[in-house]
């Protein structure tokens, strides 16, 4: 016979299959995970019933318990006859049957697999669910271990092994990155059993349930609105589609580049001011650009949505080996400069232009990309000693540029100033496109203070003196030093 595994089903004895039920009635021991299930209590009485439930008091991880319990019924499935019986379905979040199985199929040993209802069927049952309309079902302990959770919103979800409260608190916080606090979710117990408890909670509310035990699962309903990647991506591809918009269908990847710029612009605009809505309404703009390049390259088989998700992914894992692999980074400094040597591998595979100026891109603004300029060529060597030989740059250019006589010997003066300036900014350790942002709102604040004096004291700008405009700037700049 050698090594057979039992499905006990979810609940009681009324669960169990009639083959586990024969099977178990003719047997003299078999060996169960735990003794804390309902079935158990229903085995038939001639059988001698053996646990592994002093593993779980003496283990220091459910690792090693479940390791041990692996090991155990290998040896004795290579030395005789073992019936091993778990909870539930064999292959539904029982992490020693696939340790088992594994291994007695490298080892060639006999094993069967006598099946058994799984908390699938009970709880789409306790929540009136269509098991078949995208279910997501997870194991609790693995969603509460993610920083993210790796589920859609868009599809009902069901977690199984909500086994205590403390379980319970560490999944609402990890649930939380996707659902509000106030989404309404299920809470079963004893999904199946005759004392079947159904407790309709808000999600933040899931970890004070009195009830909630070995047997608890959690059913987490769809958002009302769609949320997931994949619904934006659907609607994309239906707005090129045939049936789609006329205007959608006629772009093409080089006519959507204004907007893309322009509403990236319109992201910085929004963190300028603080507006945390805008934010999130400009973010999802540019975000709606992605997945539009995304589908128009995918229509001419260049690449999809999944290779540049997991494109980005892997370079993100990739560049942080301190977070991923072995090495160790004391700072953020440090950080910094495994991220640009592991970045220079990569290119030295892949691009063959070896100069500190490749890949700059042209298409960033100027003042951006005069940024990393300087920084290329200070990592390069190619740098004043020290920040006076900046300033003193900076002095002979504005000479040059007073003694400038030409239209294009002004616009060359001014971006030689301009360009001095960047360094200088380098030198300071200051973000020079921050900083100019920073000093073009602290102008409009201003000048609209300005506006606002004038008008109160009847006054038109433009007929103004410079002595009256400079003594109306000092005002405003004092009125409005607080806001600065």
């Amino acid at each position: 016979m050698g090594i057979v595994i039992v499905g006990l089903g979810p609940g009681d004895g009324q669960l169990l299959t009639r083959e586990a039920w024969a099977l178990l009635s003719g047997a003299n021991e078999i060996w169960v995970r735990t003794v804390r299930h309902p079935a158990v209590d229903d085995l038939p009485e001639a059988v001698t019933i053996q646990s592994f439930d002093h593993l779980y008091d003496s283990a220091e991880s459910f690792e090693l318990v479940y390791e041990t319990i692996v090991n155990r019924v290998l040896e004795m499935g290579r030395t005789g006859d073992v019936i091993y019986a778990v909870p539930g379905h064999p292959f539904v979040g029982e992490v020693t049957v696939l340790g088992i199985s594994a291994v007695a199929l490298e080892e060639a040993l006999e094993l069967r697999i006598v099946s058994g209802l799984s908390f699938f069927e009970p709880m789409v049952t306790a929540v009136g669910l269509d098991g078949m309309d995208g279910v997501q079902i997870f194991d609790a302990l693995e969603v509460a271990e993610q920083d993210y959770p790796q589920v859609s919103g868009d599809r009902p979800l069901i977690l199984g092994q909500v086994y205590n409260r403390l379980m319970a608190s560490e999944l609402k916080l990890t649930l939380t990155a996707i659902y509000p606090d106030e989404h309404d979710v299920v809470l079963v117990h004893g999904a199946g059993n005759g004392d079947e408890l159904i407790e309709e909670v808000k999600l933040y509310e899931i970890d004070h349930s009195e009830s909630t035990s070995h047997l608890t699962s959690l059913y987490v309903p769809p958002l009302p609105e769609k949320s997931d990647m994949a619904a934006l991506a659907e609607a994309i591809a239906t707005l090129r589609g045939p049936d789609g918009c006329p205007w959608d269908q006629k772009q093409t990847p080089q006519s959507m580049r204004d907007g893309f710029l322009e509403e990236v612009c319109e992201v910085l605009d929004a963190l300028d001011r603080d507006d945390v809505a805008g934010v999130e309404e400009e973010l999802g703009d540019v975000l709606l650009h992605v997945v539009m390049q995304t589908q128009m390259a995918a229509e001419v088989g260049d690449f999809t949505l999944s290779d540049v998700i997991s494109g980005i992914y892997a370079k993100v894992v990739r560049r942080h080996p301190h977070v991923w692999g072995n090495v160790e980074a004391a700072d953020a400094d440090e950080v910094v400069v495994n991220w640009e040597a592991i970045k220079a591998a990569e290119k030295r595979d892949t691009v063959p232009d070896t100069s500190a100026m490749a890949n700059i891109q042209r298409s960033l603004p100027a003042l951006a990309r005069s940024q990393k300029i300087q920084k290329r060529a200070a990592k390069a060597g190619f740098d004043w000693d020290d920040i006076q030989g900046v300033y003193d740059k900076l002095q002979e250019e504005i000479a040059e540029l007073q003694a400038a006589q030409t239209a294009s010997e002004v616009q060359a003066e001014l971006g030689d100033i301009l360009f001095t300036a960047v360094n200088l900014a380098k030198w300071l350790d200051v973000d020079a496109e921050i900083a100019l942002r920073e000093s073009n709102l602290k102008f409009v604040r201003r000048f609209r203070e300005v506006e606002r004096l004038a008008l109160e004291q009847g006054l038109q700008l433009k007929e103004q003196s410079e002595k009256v405009l400079l003594d109306l700037w000092f005002e405003a700049k004092a009125s409005t030093a607080g806001q600065e």
